[in-house]
């Protein structure tokens, strides 16, 4: 577990551009929650509701590329309306999770999704793979602001 004193709190981006960010991301890495342990072929979506909610759909196979598939469906919420970069999702009503939004390529390909006391992030892309100096890049920079990388774990993604 991080030492949050040390590494303060977790800067998001300074805006993100909600109609860009909307769409398919493919989970490249993450330290999972529970729910998450054994994904394969993981892929989040986003679509902004009338309401300015985001409906969320969270697919994957658990545990090979044959396994059951898994749905989730949270909610997103625009917490921060001034960046869009600082949500907070829920996955059983009431509660609301932090979901904040530290990295973000500025042609959309990749983002990186964090939660406050560093437990849990989620490396996104667009593409179903991740160049291999970015993800380094990414990975030096998470542990920088205080993330235990030994933690995270790369997610097969295999599409063909």
């Amino acid at each position: 577990m991080s030492d949050n004193k040390k590494f303060g709190e977790l800067e998001t981006v300074d805006y993100v551009d909600l109609k860009r960010f909307m769409g398919d991301w493919y989970v490249i890495a993450n330290i999972p929650t529970f729910i998450e342990k054994g994904a394969v072929n993981a892929i989040e979506s986003y679509r902004l509701d009338s309401k300015g909610r985001v409906q969320t759909t969270f697919t994957f196979r658990k545990d090979s590329l044959t396994g059951p598939q898994k749905k989730y469906n949270p909610t997103g919420f625009i917490y921060n309306k001034e960046t869009n970069s600082e949500w907070r999702m829920q996955f059983l009503w009431p509660f609301k999770s932090p979901f904040l939004i530290i990295d973000l390529d500025e042609k959309y390909n990749y983002t990186v999704i964090g939660v406050p006391n560093r437990k849990y992030v989620w490396i996104m892309a667009r593409d179903h793979v991740l160049d291999d100096k970015v993800y380094n890049q990414i990975i030096s920079k998470l542990e920088k602001v205080g993330y235990d990388i030994s933690q995270i774990q790369k997610i097969e993604q295999n599409w063909d």
